[in-house]
């Protein structure tokens, strides 16, 4: 769906009088809501918007909020205090913009949704494109979908159970239900007189898709197309194949990568009989780039779906699992350590520079599996060129542990004043160096070959492998060394 862009109200200057709320106009409210410095909404706006909560200033709300496109109002809930959002909803009513809850944390859209009647989100569901109502609808329980689902017209009911019954996070969940479509047979006068007259029409579009009468789709023919072309002319002599039809099934990410790829604006979406049921489009795609762009962050750091909206115990409960993953793993280290104590306890040195070894090992090889994890996630990383990029890692690892070797050894010879603990941590360096940088890029791609999310379990097992390597290489060579002297 490509939405009507409305524009932020500008600037419209005005006395020192209307500054104030005292006459009913707030500067801020005229102007854009987010402070310059900060990209955040600035403070006085959401202060005059609290006090026109607290005063029930539906007449204020209304032709301030109500003048705010709809991201603009996802950023005011979030900012605004949970009894503010409720209170805001309520006041402003029908002239409340439903489309805003997709621009919101899951959390502070389901806290609103919960709160008001389904027999009120059902009559806000109809005004809203498929595509939104289903971003609504899919989080909330299965007893409530089914009450709001059961009070809308039979049509609008049946195409929002066909995208919901689809997987999450596929494109059949993302798709908008509603398209235009016209047969091959027609002309582009018809099919120009179709889209004026037809109401049901979707607001925003730029392809016209053709269907035979099984509503298979045949092909698509861009709007610019048609406007060029002489009204007695078919439609069938004019479009093209679509090439990058969608199937609903596929992944959202595999959908947004055949965007990026072919540079595509809007693309069809078909059922395993290649029967035209929606329309994917370029704003609904940026959305899902940038949805999966944070949750491979996220479970880089090992926080799955946390969002900031999430409370103290909910937080707490995702952090947990993979805290205790690590826990472990930390045990496995400290019993390489354990295995070179009378080691440590006659050269005390050891226990200062060991963690410098481990450290560097743990930071370079992060820096690879960062790499991967996102050429992976982009495909740009696959079977035909993963044996360069692993040639090209080892170089790397090789030519960085030579540089820090050289830089440690010489600081830890001088300071301890022993050229042997200096070659000892340098060679160390150079092991654990390349270890990192193997294990920064074969654990991603292990991880990725057997199914499991390399974004999720890359991170903890890279850590704990330069750990124990970083270690035992530079505790074992210093028990063989001074073991011989």
């Amino acid at each position: 769906m490509l939405e009507d862009q409305h524009d932020r109200p500008g600037d419209t200057g005005g006395t020192s009088d209307e500054k104030t709320r005292g006459d009913g106009v707030a500067a801020d409210a005229a102007a854009s809501i987010y402070d310059e410095a900060t990209g955040a909404v600035r403070p006085s706006f959401l202060a005059h918007i609290g006090a026109a909560i607290a005063d029930r200033d539906t007449l204020t709300l209304r032709k301030d909020v109500g003048a705010l496109h709809e991201s603009e109002v996802g950023d005011l809930l979030e900012a605004l205090l949970p009894e503010q959002r409720h209170a805001l909803v309520d006041l402003m009513g029908k002239d409340f913009d439903f489309s805003a809850l997709t621009e919101v944390d899951e959390a502070i859209r389901l806290d609103i949704v919960e709160a008001l009647p389904n027999e009120q989100i059902a009559q806000a569901v109809q005004e809203l494109d498929s595509d939104d109502a289903v971003y609504i609808l899919e989080d909330m329980d299965q007893e409530d979908r089914e009450e709001i689902l059961a009070q809308l017209p039979f049509t609008e009911r049946i195409r929002l159970r066909r995208a919901l019954d689809y997987p999450e996070e596929s494109a059949g969940r993302r798709m908008q239900t509603e398209f235009v479509a016209v047969p091959p047979f027609w002309t582009v006068g018809q099919t120009i007189d179709y889209m004026r007259e037809d109401k049901n029409l979707p607001d925003s579009f730029s392809q016209v898709f053709v269907i035979d009468p099984t509503f298979r789709l045949l092909g698509a023919v861009d709007l610019d197309r048609i406007l060029r072309t002489q009204r007695s002319v078919r439609i069938e002599e004019i479009m093209h194949e679509t090439r990058h039809a969608i199937p609903a099934t596929m992944d959202q990410e595999d959908a947004a990568h055949e965007f990026e790829q072919y540079d595509l604006l809007s693309a069809a979406v078909v059922d395993e009989n290649d029967r035209l049921v929606g329309v994917l489009t370029i704003d609904d795609v940026v959305d899902v780039i940038q949805q999966e762009a944070e949750e491979d962050l996220m479970r880089l750091g090992g926080v799955g779906d946390e969002e900031l909206s999430d409370s103290v115990l909910a937080t707490s409960r995702s952090r947990v699992p993979w805290l205790m993953v690590n826990l472990v793993m930390a045990f496995l280290a400290a019993s390489v350590i354990g295995l070179f104590d009378a080691t440590i306890q006659e050269i005390v040195a050891l226990a200062i520079l060991m963690p410098i070894v481990a450290g560097m090992g743990g930071n370079a090889g992060s820096q690879t599996m960062t790499v991967t994890v996102r050429a992976l996630a982009t495909k740009d990383l696959d079977i035909y060129n993963a044996g360069r990029i692993i040639r090209r890692e080892i170089g790397v690892g090789l030519l960085n542990g030579a540089i820090f070797a050289t830089l440690i050894g010489i600081v830890a010879g001088f300071w301890f004043d022993s050229p042997q603990l200096g070659g000892i941590i340098a060679t160390a360096m150079v092991i654990n160096l390349l270890v990192a940088a193997l294990a920064g890029i074969l654990i991603p791609l292990l991880l990725d070959r057997f199914g499991a999310d390399p974004a999720v379990a890359s991170a903890v097992f890279v850590t704990t492998i330069t750990d124990v390597v970083g270690f035992f290489a530079f505790l074992g060579l210093a028990t063989w060394w001074f073991g011989l002297l």
